[in-house]
């Protein structure tokens, strides 16, 4: 590991802090390094969900910023690092995976029966397999798009967004022998209950960090289909732990749900190989080991 303070002043921003993967993934990391005895601030908008989840843990430190005026949040920024003498800053926009993780133990606590029945009550008890996209809006009208060509009647869970008129529009073409739910957005645990009844996750996008809702997915041993975008593909590799789809295109999507629905054995193959990449490579132990690396190789550039 390159050389550096054995205690670092971490810095880390996002503009975000509400329903989106990285929130869950930013507190995580950040709760992680402060653990291991780094001081970590977490600069995100005041009244978010991370910044409450900050808030409530004495270990980190948040940084209030208003995205809506850049000159004041640059000032800010420069600021909180002059005076607070931050090592480094990370923005959460980098390349850089080995910085990125899940929180295992949250995907592993079992979901409460309230959560359960949430759940089985919003997607029914058609016997239709289960496709679940958990996920804020991204490209969810593609998969609709692919329903009506995929004679195999499923039920599909939106969950974490509800209906806007694009995805109306795609909705009413799709045939009556499907069923479409959409979930607002809930709390994390709640929405990962949706999985304890999916045959199989799809994440349709055509621009992905590493997905949260692909490694929690895995990790829990669903079956995956997502978009060949992004960091999708360092999690999905076609035919070994799930299936890759071109970004926007209905009738791959047709095809690989009729795969992978289609072949029981296949579908249980890939979800093992899945979880057990998950399991072993993105633990929030070794991901924060790379990430101490990845930091001190920012510092020691400098």
């Amino acid at each position: 590991m390159p050389e550096g303070p054995a205690q670092l002043t971490i810095l880390q921003l996002t503009h975000q802090g509400e329903g989106a993967g990285s929130t869950q993934s930013i507190f995580s990391l950040s709760r992680e390094l402060a653990h291991r005895g780094h001081r970590v601030l977490v600069g995100c908008p005041a009244g978010t969900l991370l910044a409450r989840s900050v808030a409530a843990t004495p270990s980190l430190e948040h940084v209030a910023l208003d995205f809506s005026h850049f000159r004041n949040v640059a000032n800010t920024i420069a600021g909180v690092i002059a005076d607070k003498r931050v090592n480094v800053a990370n923005s959460h926009a980098t390349g850089d995976r080995r910085a990125l993780t899940f929180d295992l133990g949250r995907v592993e606590a079992a979901p409460s029966a309230a959560d359960l029945r949430l759940a089985q009550s919003a997607l029914g008890d058609s016997g239709r397999p289960v496709v679940a996209v958990v996920a804020r809006r991204k490209d969810q009208q593609i998969l609709l798009r692919a329903l009506p060509a995929l004679e195999r009647p499923v039920t599909v869970a939106f969950v974490g967004i509800r209906a806007d008129a694009e995805l109306g529009a795609a909705q009413a073409a799709v045939p009556d022998r499907h069923r479409i739910v959409f979930v607002p957005f809930t709390e994390p645990p709640r929405a990962l209950a949706f999985y304890r009844f999916a045959t199989l996750a799809a994440l349709p996008s055509r621009i992905e960090g590493l997905s949260q809702a692909l490694l929690e997915a895995m990790a829990l041993g669903v079956p995956v289909i997502a978009s060949a975008a992004g960091g999708n593909a360092e999690l999905v590799r076609p035919g070994e732990t799930g299936l890759l789809v071109p970004p926007l295109d209905p009738a791959a999507w047709t095809r690989a749900l009729e795969r992978m629905l289609g072949d029981d054995a296949f579908r249980a193959r890939v979800a093992r190989a899945g979880q057990t990449l998950v399991r072993g490579e993105f633990t929030m132990g070794r991901t924060a080991d790379r990430t101490e690396v990845v930091y001190r190789e920012a510092i020691a550039s400098r």
